[in-house]
């Protein structure tokens, strides 16, 4: 398990994003600092509702299918690939330790990681990153990461299944800060908080001098507003999700939204907003002297209509939507439109696919 920090180079992998309602696989080439970057390949294909619920994976043969239509889909020939994991088997924290050297620290990391993380340190995959923003003499802060392996077998034997290689399991908040920094110029001292929600989880990673200060995912995200819509209109859960992305459950009349869907999607947005917003209140409470400039939202719950301006008006904050393709260039035969419509879920699997293989 690695954490996810840039790296460019021509040995680039497969962005590969296992969403709990859709497989995304995406290629792409640096062409040179400061030049932006070539979208090559990306493949999206749809997952079924209940394949994967709260990290467990439940259908493990329809995940499988769907990382291989993704592949299909985006014509990748790459069999390395990296993926991302989140949720509650996932624990992120900055750490105040005494000053060692990186090898020492790898030495003593499990026994460090024992005062840290509410799991047995033997049914974990540990690894850390010193960070250089220490304020005390003797001290060094650490941002420590430990995935439970369960989870990551989970996703390595999937991966493997579709007969792909895993090359690096990453942390999903990490990779979309890896999205952010491929595609946006911070300003000095800004304090940005990246929240990519996704179906069932939202990821929340505050940036502060380009570093993570703040990082949480919450049990909430895309699918309540299908589950609400499902239950106010009585239909299948598919035309719910149907609904929400603007169409109708008839394909009928598209035009005319239902007041019950509205009151459901007002219902939930105020539900969502308000259990992000608690976790960044959280971290205003704990940093006294930072205070979030703005907010970036991705992910495919992002462009719920009236998400954002309810959270400025909410927070009090500037909200945008982020483009993980702000400097993407495509190859010839991406339809823009298309692209319009994708671009802010793809950015964990942009920033996953920013890794390159690691030769050991």
């Amino acid at each position: 398990m690695k954490l996810a920090m840039p790296r460019f180079g021509k040995a680039s992998v497969v962005g590969l994003d296992i969403g709990s309602s859709a497989v995304k696989a995406v290629e792409i080439h640096s062409k040179g600092r400061d030049k932006g970057f070539e979208l090559r390949s990306l493949g999206i294909a749809p997952l079924p509702n209940e394949a994967i619920v709260q990290g467990a994976f439940l259908n493990s043969s329809a995940i499988v299918d769907a990382i291989g239509e993704a592949i299909d889909v985006g014509r990748i020939k790459s069999k390395e690939v990296a993926v991302a994991v989140s949720g509650h088997s996932v624990i992120v924290k900055k750490v105040s330790l005494p000053a060692m050297t990186r090898e020492e620290l790898e030495d003593q990391i499990q026994w460090e990681a024992e005062q840290y993380i509410p799991f047995d340190v033997n049914e974990v995959h540990l690894d850390f990153q010193i960070l250089d923003t220490s304020e005390g003499e003797g001290q060094m802060d650490v941002l420590l990461v430990a995935a439970k392996r369960d989870l990551v077998d989970d996703y390595v034997q999937v991966i493997q299944e579709a007969g792909l290689t895993p090359a690096c399991v990453d942390v999903a908040a990490f990779a979309v800060e890896n999205a952010y920094e491929m595609n946006y110029t911070p300003q000095p001292d800004e304090v940005v908080a990246l929240v990519n929600i996704g179906a069932q989880v939202v990821n929340i990673n505050v940036i502060q001098n380009g570093i993570p200060a703040f990082t949480r995912d919450i049990t909430t995200g895309g699918n309540q507003y299908t589950e609400e819509i499902q239950k106010s209109l009585s239909i299948s859960f598919d035309e719910a999700e149907r609904i929400k992305l603007g169409g109708n459950a008839l394909e009928q009349n598209q035009e005319v939204v239902p007041q019950e869907v509205e009151h459901a999607i007002r219902s939930v947005t105020d539900t969502v907003i308000g259990e992000i917003a608690r976790s960044l209140d959280f971290f205003t409470a704990t940093a006294a002297e930072s205070r979030i400039n703005r907010v970036l939202l991705s992910g495919g719950g992002s462009g719920v209509s009236g998400l954002d301006s309810s959270f400025a008006e909410r927070s009090g904050l500037e909200v945008e939507l982020m483009n993980p393709l702000a400097r993407m260039l495509p190859s010839k035969g991406f339809d823009d439109d298309y692209l319009a419509t994708v671009g802010s879920s793809l950015g964990v699997c942009i920033g996953l696919a920013s890794r390159k293989v690691e030769v050991q």
